[in-house]
């Protein structure tokens, strides 16, 4: 894992993962750092399936807050993410598959990709998210070249 995304998880009231864990042992790495509420992804492992969701509501700070990996076939990946709470009462979704940073709001509802910490794919460089809680939801990237 990253220094940067270890000193902003051990500070975190909360780790919010979009799923890609891969393994059980990353999961577990994560807990040692604080608590985790987490979803599967597309290349995790049948044990993480069995032990996490593939969607989660999180209620937090008056908020209500979808987490979804946002993988499947049709649609974009921010498309199928929304289509996942289309029956839930949501403020805003986090969701990951495409590794692309995201930040926008659309029909009022907030749509926020972090990225990735370790896997930038196509992207100038890593990141991840910080959601700060209060009168407002503000949702931030943290970009850096280095993952170590």
């Amino acid at each position: 894992m990253p220094q940067r995304l270890i000193e902003e998880a051990q500070s975190a009231d909360l780790i919010l993962h979009a799923g890609d864990w891969q393994t059980m042992e990353v999961y577990q790495e994560f807990k040692k750092l604080g608590k985790v509420i987490g979803v599967t992804g597309n290349v995790d492992t049948p044990e993480l399936g069995r032990f996490l969701n593939s969607k989660e509501i999180i209620i937090a700070g008056g908020y209500r807050i979808g987490l979804v990996h946002g993988h499947g076939s049709g649609r974009s990946t921010e498309k199928r993410a929304k289509a996942a709470f289309s029956r839930d009462e949501v403020d805003c979704i986090i969701f990951g598959h495409s590794h692309i940073p995201l930040l926008k709001t659309e029909d009022g509802l907030l749509m926020f990709n972090p990225g990735s910490a370790t896997d930038k794919r196509r992207q100038k460089q890593y990141s991840f998210g910080i959601l700060r809680l209060g009168d407002k939801a503000d949702f931030a990237h943290v970009f850096y070249s280095d993952k170590d």
